[in-house]
């Protein structure tokens, strides 16, 4: 059991704990107005805003005396015989406040005028009398200049508190020490912290913690996160793996700094987490959707330790009252695509019958989703001391409780003031519900049917709290919510969140709690910003804004994983051969290029490879012989490309002099040549589907060519069926898998997205501020690989222009290839990077070459990855597994 009884939950919002007194507290005599001889043992808590006697008899009440309600405060002066302390402090007060009487939760007793004694046991009373003193002076004062008195109270104190040095070790060495606050739920904490050469440190000014520091390692950090604190960006959160800790700090330069700080110590080992791998593990049902909203929660600045950015969940079930639930049929779902505002027709209309009439700046919801007291609201049962504590020591009416799930969700449905969406809880099955229980017996009232407020009443089709989270936990996994989730999020963390967007999806609310709106810091007038504090603080805060552009969709029917393959055969896994991959095995190379190989495919029958270089030559190899079969001088300027034509053993070939070359591999020779473009063509696709050849050039156009066979003789330039002109050099090309796309990449970093069906542009994106060097489909056709030149890759939503994954490398991306879920890249450092796209993850890393990878190719097999380099040489290698796994 705690020494302790008294928390920081027992102050007011925003009140500071300094230190304690061990002390004697002798209850006044109510009948006589003397005070009685029963003397109780404790210590006295002195805050910013009260006094708060701790008795160490925890069937006792804790006093709590504001001093707002004092009328005297002064060392006592009195005589008894049952008293020979003089070292006292006397107080006369108009209200007093019990609390934990008897231990037990409930609601605060107020009770009126008494008279206290405190004997101080070894503090000198009148050291405590001048703070205490001051801390009375400033309750008499109105409420912005008694925070301001507090706050040059508190400053004063603190600034005369420094940390001990005695608790680094022998060789550790202190980075930076500032001030800083640690934030808990309706609590702040002021201290120091202190970041050295192996740890973090927070030594809170008081005694309430535990431990007198908080000490973290920084080789035990996961994560570490920036975030707004009421809405300022002063906050950072940091994950260790069995805990974490949230500290504010002054202004964002502090916090800015101390987090520049930690990243450059050496000791520090962080989670190699890329931004938005998780989006892509989701998609490809990696990870779960609850997972992935506290991971868009997390990112969006929501935390359980600040209650005004609590996570926020949405409804999923719309259906409360049947006997049964069918978790197949639409009916029962919300509709993700609304917020909660409009899911009723007919009160979305008079909300927005009042939107029109209201003067700017206007809003539909008059409440929001997420607040302190509706996360309470749903939490009451669990933190019944949360609750008192929100609430100035008293619980809600018990009618206006958390009674029914049945009548929670009818009133956010029908009601023209609540709105709220869900918590996490609602689909922790590791919890089982138990916010829904009043397991502690609190006394919180009788309803209007004279019944007790009891446990939550749950739904007919619920057996229990237990099978009432894993009913909804299945309904949030199911594929109606999958293939809609994303439109929930462009809501509360997308597009759709604020601006025109949000007000054409009904999705606006009142201007205070949106992000940028107000600026804290420019407002002088304390009044007006204390005032806007409070606002900010009780009405809700909107979530940082995480995407700006739609959220892709989940892939539907792919289950989840709940181990890593464990889904059926005809699903896009990654091949046994590369699962347990432990290197690279170099079958064997060529060196028969005298300049830059430029290009290479490998056939369709994985039997040769066929290379086009700098050096005007075109080489084939056979895989099967280890040998060069075939060499040909084609002109004299460098190659820069090849595809061969289906059904045939005819090479597309495209050069540095403006020429397409048709080449015929049975007859060695040059069949056709074209001057196709006014500059250098760069590059060459080819859509079996389409029947469409593309050609790409420093002339910034892409030429798509039509009916291109063997057969067509003299007459290509008749196959030329589009010309498509382009802002900058076109760097390479990419069809899409059904051929009904093609992506153009070009050299001031611009990929367009052209229609086949009539050549128009699709989308447009500027993502990258450099040129893109290469890019490809993904298999689904729905993403698009990138690589630029300031070493970018990019995971591109075709649909919508999303970064789904996003990582630099250290050198240019030169060349890469997405084959299935395994994907090649290759740098201008000689790198070779695998990956594996279904799983996000690298595979491994191999300085392949010597000089950049100028080209690479990945087998239809999978078992082979060829690449080409500026070194001049072709190595072809398949994957070394690694024996512990797979005999495991």
């Amino acid at each position: 059991m705690d020494k302790s009884r008294f928390s920081l939950l027992l102050l007011d919002p925003g009140e500071i704990y300094f230190e304690d007194f061990s002390s004697t507290f002798v209850p006044p005599d109510t009948t006589r107005k003397t005070y009685d001889i029963k003397k109780q043992e404790g210590r006295l808590k002195m805050c910013s805003k009260s006094l708060v006697f701790d008795p160490k008899d925890f069937t006792k009440p804790l006093i709590k005396i504001h001093f707002k309600e004092c009328v005297i405060i002064e060392k006592w002066k009195g005589t008894t015989k049952f008293i020979e302390n003089k070292n006292a402090l006397s107080i006369n007060c108009k209200e007093y406040i019990e609390v934990l009487e008897g231990n037990v939760i409930a609601p605060y007793k107020f009770k009126e005028t008494a008279n206290f004694l405190f004997l101080l046991n070894y503090a000198n009373i009148s050291n405590c009398l001048t703070m205490i003193s001051q801390l009375y002076r400033a309750s008499t004062l109105p409420s912005v200049e008694q925070s301001n008195m507090i706050a040059a109270i508190v400053c004063s104190r603190h600034s005369r508190v420094t940390f001990d040095p005695l608790w680094l070790d022998l060789y550790e060495q202190i980075v930076v020490e500032m001030r800083a606050d640690k934030v808990c739920p309706l609590n702040i904490n002021p201290g120091r912290c202190v970041l050295s050469s192996k740890r973090l440190y927070f030594q809170p000014y008081n005694n309430i913690d535990p431990y007198p520091v908080i000490k973290i390692n920084l080789n035990s950090i996961k994560r570490i996160v920036r975030r707004r604190f009421l809405l300022r960006h002063i906050g950072l959160e940091i994950y260790c793996p069995n805990s974490h800790i949230y500290l504010s700090f002054v202004n964002p330069t502090e916090r800015n700094n101390l987090y520049k700080k930690i990243m450059e110590q050496p000791e520090l080992k962080l989670d190699n987490l890329e931004q938005n791998v998780i989006t892509l593990q989701w998609q490809n049902g990696i990870i779960s959707n609850y997972e992935y909203l506290l991971y868009i929660n997390s990112l969006g600045d929501r935390t359980i330790n600040d209650l005004t950015q609590y996570p926020v969940f949405p409804w999923i079930i719309s259906n409360y009252l049947s006997e049964t639930l069918d978790l197949e049929n639409p009916d029962n779902y919300r509709d993700l695509a609304k917020p909660v505002g409009a899911l009723n027709p007919k009160r979305l209309e008079r909300l927005l019958d009042r939107y029109k009439e209201m003067a700017d700046p206007r809003f539909i919801y008059g409440s929001h989703y997420s607040t302190p007291g509706f996360v309470l609201y749903y939490l009451s049962r669990l933190y019944p001391h949360y609750v008192l504590c929100l609430q100035g020591g008293r619980f809600d009416h018990p009618d206006r409780m958390f009674n029914s799930v049945a009548d929670a969700y009818k009133n956010c449905f029908n009601n023209m003031s609540d709105f709220k969406e869900l918590i996490p809880e609602f689909y922790d099955t590791s919890q089982e519900g138990k916010f829904l229980l009043n397991s502690m017996g609190i006394n919180f009232g009788l309803r209007h049917n004279n019944l007790k407020v009891g446990d939550v009443e749950l739904p007919p089709w619920a057996e229990s709290p237990k099978h009432f989270i894993e009913t909804l936990k299945t309904a949030l996994e199911s594929h109606i919510v999958s293939s809609n989730l994303h439109q929930w999020i462009d809501l509360i963390f997308g597009y759709k969140q604020k601006g025109e967007e949000a007000i054409k999806a009904h999705n606006l609310f009142y201007h205070l709690c949106y992000e940028g709106n107000v600026d804290l810091e420019s407002i002088e007038d304390p009044n007006e910003r204390h005032a806007l504090e409070v606002q900010i603080m009780e009405f809700g805060q909107i979530p940082k804004r995480v995407f700006g552009v739609p959220h892709p969709q989940r892939k539907i029917g792919i289950p989840l994983l709940t181990e890593p393959y464990q889904i059926a055969e005809d699903s896009a896994v990654l091949e046994d051969s590369w699962k347990s991959v432990s290197d690279l095995h170099l079958k064997t190379s060529f060196n028969s290029h005298k300049n830059t190989v430029s290009h290479l495919i490998i056939s369709e029958d994985c039997s040769r490879i066929t290379s086009v270089g700098h050096d005007s030559r075109l080489k084939v190899f056979s895989l099967s012989q280890k040998r060069q079969t075939r060499s040909a001088n084609i002109g004299n300027m460098p190659l820069s490309s090849c595809v061969q034509l289906p059904g045939s053993n005819t090479l597309v070939i495209g050069s540095w002099d403006n020429q397409i070359l048709l080449y015929d591999m049975d007859y060695g020779r040059i069949t056709i040549d074209v001057l196709a473009h006014e500059d250098a063509i760069t590059c060459l696709s080819y859509g079996n589907k389409s029947d469409l050849l593309l050609s790409g050039s420093s002339d910034c156009s892409v030429k798509v060519w039509k009916t291109v066979t063997p057969l067509t003789k003299d007459i290509i330039i008749e196959c030329l069926f589009k010309h498509l002109d382009h802002n900058s050099a076109v760097c390479c090309i990419s069809f899409n898998p059904e051929n009904s796309c093609f992506a153009v990449g070009t050299e001031d970093g611009e990929i367009y997205i052209w229609e086949t069906i009539n050549f128009t542009i699709y989308k447009k994106y500027e993502n990258i501020s450099t040129g893109i060097r290469t890019l490809d489909y993904s298999p689904d056709g729905q993403k698009l690989a990138i690589g630029a030149d300031n070493g970018t890759f990019q995971v591109l939503e075709v649909a919508t222009g999303m970064t789904v994954f996003n990582k630099v490398f250290p050198s240019k991306v030169c060349c890469l290839k997405w084959e299935n879920n395994l994907l090649a890249i290759g740098c201008e450092n000689g790198i070779l990077s695998i990956w594996d796209m279904f799983e996000v993850r690298v595979l491994l890393e191999i300085e392949a070459h010597s000089a950049a990878i100028r080209t690479v190719d990945i087998s239809k097999d999978r078992n082979l990855i060829v690449t080409g380099s500026q070194d001049k040489s072709i190595k072809i290698w398949s994957p070394n597994l690694n024996m512990e796994d797979g005999l495991s």
